[in-house]
């Protein structure tokens, strides 16, 4: 509290002006993120007024504006909530409330065109997840990476296997058919997405069952949103049970060395920042994904498979020279720490349909998505514990299977605070997913 002023007492009514701007410091304390409140209502309020009179820019200049508005907004109050910022809340928050703001029609023509234009168009969760994935791999500790590649395919079979099993039982005993729990339920939601899973498997059960492949999507997307909530709130309990007991978790780490002690984690946390190796960390992103994409209309694997790939190898063979590494990493944490929260709006506003949900979700439908998440984050956990991952860790990589592609790794990670644990993710999720579409057709065409 300040010292009273040995001053006259101004004539009238009028405030003290060291009390105004007293007040004023104290508003501006306030942040909303990292933005003071004052400055963060100005320009939400330039933001509403473009959207509302169609002035918003239709690139990725108004796209960035409104998913960052809210993106920021969203976020803080995720992370202050009771309860709530325990289990993920800023991840939810960001996924869900954009989604009944498009689902009640509250957002404007222009701000939803921005959007579309920026998340579709320009592919803005393309770049995340090449900035993420090159970072992430190139600025680990090479050991870590080599152990946890091989490792990490165990947990997932095994909690492919226990998803499975869990889903049959809940969904026969709740009263759906093996047929109905398998290829509408737990497919749907281990398949590794919309785009890279229930698209593709849309067109092939169209093709075997009869039908248009639209139908077949509204079915199964239901599950794998429900399935992506569960695993984000599954993923934040991790994150509180890690930090109860530092024992289960790697903080982000996800391999043991033979001796209990935890392997390194970035190779380059401790190396200041250089603005122009960013920038040459965001060629070799852009670079990665382009490789993968042409790579993959020869060898018929997913880009996003065969850009983990090459960038692995080329952390295992050393390729690359230190001072690109440091740029792609210093790219990847401004990226994680900056458009993450945003990125979730833009994917809440765009691909969490409510209307599609709300036509089929019920209790024992939910109750069925959840034992497909749980039972694949508990045999992740302990699979885990078994072959020396760190257990927390281990279960947050395994319950991504149940993620909506690179979409739920995103909100699945950001909800545990660990996203160096991206590269896995994508494993777990793009090779988990490819195989699960593949054997799934298989099975229906069998079983039709």
């Amino acid at each position: 509290m300040q010292k009273a002023v040995s001053s006259p007492i101004p004539q009238g009514n009028v405030l003290p002006l060291p009390e105004k701007a007293g007040f004023l410091k104290r508003l501006t304390q306030i942040k909303v993120g990292v933005i003071p409140l004052p400055l963060y209502v100005i320009l939400a309020l330039i933001i509403y007024g473009a959207a509302v009179t169609g002035n918003l820019p239709n690139d990725m200049i108004g796209g960035f504006a409104v998913i960052m508005i809210l993106g920021m907004l969203l976020s803080d109050i995720g992370f202050k909530m009771p309860l709530l910022k325990n289990i993920g809340g800023p991840a939810i928050l960001a996924l869900m409330v954009p989604s009944f703001l498009v689902f009640w029609n509250v957002l404007s023509p222009s701000a939803m065109d921005s959007v579309k234009t920026l998340m579709k168009t320009s592919n803005f969760l393309y770049l995340y997840i090449s900035c993420l994935v090159a970072g992430s791999i190139l600025g680990m500790n090479r050991k870590t990476l080599i152990n946890g590649v091989v490792k990490i395919f165990i947990p997932m079979v095994v909690g492919t296997i226990a998803a499975v099993g869990a889903g049959i039982a809940v969904g026969t005993m709740l009263g759906y058919t093996v047929h109905h729990t398998i290829f509408y339920i737990i497919v749907p939601i281990i398949c590794g997405g919309i785009g890279e899973g229930i698209l593709p498997l849309s067109i092939a059960y169209s093709q075997i069952v009869g039908g248009e492949s639209g139908a077949f999507v509204a079915q199964m997307i239901p599950a794998a949103i429900i399935g992506n909530i569960v695993a984000i709130i599954g993923a934040g309990l991790l994150k509180k049970l890690g930090d109860k007991r530092p024992a289960l978790s790697g903080n982000g780490l996800l391999v043991k060395e033979k001796d209990g002690e935890k392997l390194g984690g970035g190779s380059y946390e401790d190396k200041p920042v250089v603005f122009t190796l960013m920038g040459g960390g965001l060629l070799l992103a852009c670079g990665l994904f382009i490789f993968g994409s042409l790579a993959s209309s020869v060898v018929g694997i997913p880009g996003p498979i065969l850009m983990i790939f090459a960038a692995a190898l080329i952390k295992c063979f050393k390729a690359m020279p230190e001072k690109i590494e440091q740029g792609a990493f210093h790219l990847y944490k401004f990226v994680s720490s900056s458009l993450t929260w945003p990125l979730m709006v833009g994917l809440g506003m765009l691909y969490v349909p409510l209307n599609d949900v709300a036509a089929i979700i019920s209790v024992p439908y939910i109750l069925t998505c959840t034992a497909v998440i749980v039972a694949m984050i508990i045999s992740g956990f302990y699979v885990g514990k078994m072959i020396r991952m760190y257990p927390v860790e281990a279960a947050i990589v395994t319950g991504c299977r149940g993620g909506l592609g690179g979409t739920g790794d995103v909100a699945i990670l950001s909800a545990s605070n660990r996203m160096e644990l991206m590269p896995f993710a994508q494993i777990s999720t793009r090779i988990g997913g490819a195989c699960t579409v593949i054997l799934a057709t298989l099975l229906l065409q069998m079983w039709h």
